[in-house]
């Protein structure tokens, strides 16, 4: 009994100081964009993903009774119109991961 509670704590022990360096690892990343990152992504970035949001919509028409024949409607879909359309108009300016930037409050601050 004693030999199988050792050989469990030990299992146990070796398990949580292995897991604890992923966990140290595994934080969220926020972009911080510049102010170049954001009058780059506003004049060229974001018409030009308009441009694409527009030309996916027209390729997705066209191809839309071949993707009916091929039942595959919802990834032709999502490939050609809403994933320009999400970089387009949901990503924010000057991000480039789409992840929208960590905001600090006054309650995140004073609990740091």
């Amino acid at each position: 009994m004693k030999a199988k509670l050792r050989s469990l704590t030990t299992a146990a022990v070796f398990g949580l100081l292995f897991s604890l360096p992923q966990l140290s690892i595994a934080e969220e990343i926020y972009d911080q964009p510049s102010a170049l990152a954001m009058s780059g992504d506003l004049v060229l970035a974001r018409p030009a993903l308009l441009v694409m949001t527009v030309v996916g919509a027209a390729a997705f028409v066209v191809s839309l009774p071949f993707s009916a024949i091929g039942g595959n409607i919802g990834d032709a879909a999502d490939t050609l119109v809403v994933g320009p359309g999400k970089a387009t108009f949901v990503r924010c300016l000057g991000c480039t991961n789409g992840r929208k930037p960590k905001v600090h409050t006054d309650e995140s601050v004073a609990a740091n």
